[in-house]
């Protein structure tokens, strides 16, 4: 006997993505958007003259959504034909309106302006976590703006920065994101109705050779669902350059969470910044002690499976012959929405994060301390030149007291006492060695440059996406 838990769960959808995500790419949604473009394309049809009856388009609107998936799939496999399938499945249920249901459409008309309107929503919901997330960010950049830390390049300890700058590297490569989500959704257009090879013959043929009628049916059939204009030319599909297109966004998504992702593994590691730990969150099975960075580590894996996906789409839009061949549908409905459904989860595991990370100031003042003196020895240098000492003297005693401050560090383990040794050395007696380590003196412009950054980027963003200062980033596991 057979049971939920015999067959294969879909961690995106039981574990990981939004429940609106998932419902976006559900079967529900799918079949009955293919109504409804058959429905648009009827009612097109007979604004243009073709005679199908009111009572044939009111019984099509009465069963939209109450779609008998069994009866659907009993037809396709007797069919072998998904599309066929559901045409028979609505016209069981639609018998009036059976004889005109699909009427002059290919399987496209159907499936690939569906997935269009797909893309187009589930890319507006990504942009809305988007936008939610650099707003999270951005105000743990403006609370941390002035937060001096060390800094890293190679990561070796480099020139400082701040807590609150480095946020707003990671806010801004989703800001850059987010414009190529933008950019996608202002240049997305409906397939229309183009016919078996793109070159509306069917309707031609269905108008009587009327070519105007032909040029309204497609405005008029992009109008219905909801889109400006349809591609201007195409095969039988859209072009799966769109895909790759669309894919392509996606990674670039996953790029930047998986960067913020290790750069936070990274500081957990040093005891700086901690994503948030919940008050009975075990961190691991045999190590009671362990604080885990579970929620970055997993999205940087979720990251590396949307990465991955990329170059399929950009396969499968390469190897299309000539006007279309049908070696892109199996991978299609599996990389456009789990791709969507793994950068939902993503997005929310890093809207969570940025609401709470941990700052912890004292570790950060330590780390920053004990490379701090090096860093300084040039202001050092500078300084006891201004008050009277000879540049060559002064340069070759800073070396000296360098190598033997950091062989203590790396030989013995002991504190860096640069500070001390010139301290000690008379011709640094003459400068005030704690006011030239200063860890603000060292920032440059890093809090003005948070502020500027946050006007003039973060801002606009605010503006134009309202409803993400709300939304919400519920971790299921």
């Amino acid at each position: 006997m057979s049971n939920a838990n015999d067959q294969y769960d879909n961690p995106l959808v039981g574990r990981y993505a939004s429940a609106e995500m998932s419902r976006l790419w559900g079967p529900q949604r799918k079949f009955s958007t293919w109504r409804r473009l058959w429905v648009a394309l009827a009612e097109a049809e007979a604004e243009l003259g073709l005679p199908i009856s009111p009572e044939q388009i009111a019984e099509m609107k009465e069963h939209l959504d109450d779609i008998d998936f069994e009866a659907a799939r009993q037809h396709e496999k007797r069919l072998r034909h998904d599309v066929m399938a559901h045409v028979w499945a609505y016209g069981d249920v639609c018998p009036t309106a059976r004889p005109i249901i699909h009427l002059g459409a290919t399987s496209c008309f159907v499936t690939d302006n569906t997935d269009l309107l797909l893309l187009r929503e589930a890319l507006e919901m990504v942009g809305e976590r988007l936008a939610a997330v650099i707003d999270r960010l951005a105000a743990f950049a403006q609370r941390h703006r002035a937060l001096a830390c060390l800094a890293f390049t190679h990561f070796q300890p480099a020139q400082p920065t701040t807590i609150g700058k480095r946020a707003c590297l990671w806010a801004y490569d989703l800001a850059l994101d987010l414009a190529e989500i933008e950019h996608r959704l202002a240049s997305l257009k409906a397939l229309g109705s183009k016919g078996t090879t793109g070159t509306q013959a069917s309707f031609l043929e269905l108008f009587g050779g009327d070519h105007q009628k032909v040029r309204l049916l497609e405005k008029l059939v992009c109008e219905k669902i909801g889109f400006e204009a349809s591609f201007p030319v195409t095969g039988q599909t859209y072009p799966r350059k769109v895909d790759s297109q669309v894919l392509a966004v996606l990674s670039g998504i996953a790029q930047s969470a998986h960067k913020m992702a290790t750069d936070l593994r990274l500081l957990q590691h040093r005891k700086e910044v901690e994503e948030p730990f919940e008050k009975e969150q075990v961190g691991s099975s045999a190590m009671a002690y362990k604080r885990n960075p579970m929620r970055a580590e997993r999205m940087c894996s979720l990251a590396r499976f949307v990465m991955g996906l990329e170059p399929t789409a950009a396969i499968t839009a390469a190897t299309q012959w000539l006007e279309r061949t049908l070696d892109d549908s199996a991978s299609r409905r599996l990389v456009l929405p789990q791709a969507f459904l793994a950068t939902d989860a993503i997005l929310i595991l890093y809207q969570n994060i940025a609401e709470g990370l941990v700052v912890y100031p004292q570790v950060i003042a330590r780390n920053l301390e004990a490379e701090l003196p090096f860093m300084a020895t040039e202001n050092l240098l500078m300084a006891a030149v201004a008050a009277g000492g000879d540049r060559q003297d002064l340069h070759e005693r800073i070396r000296r007291h360098s190598q033997a401050a950091a062989a203590m560090v790396k030989q013995q383990g002991a504190p860096n006492d640069l500070l001390e040794r010139l301290a000690a050395d008379p011709a640094f007696t003459k400068i005030d060695l704690d006011a030239a380590l200063d860890p603000q003196h060292f920032v440059g412009r890093a809090p003005e440059q948070v502020d500027e950054f946050l006007h003039d980027v973060i801002a606009p963003i605010r503006a134009n996406y309202p409803e993400a200062i709300a939304l919400r980033a519920d971790v299921h596991v």
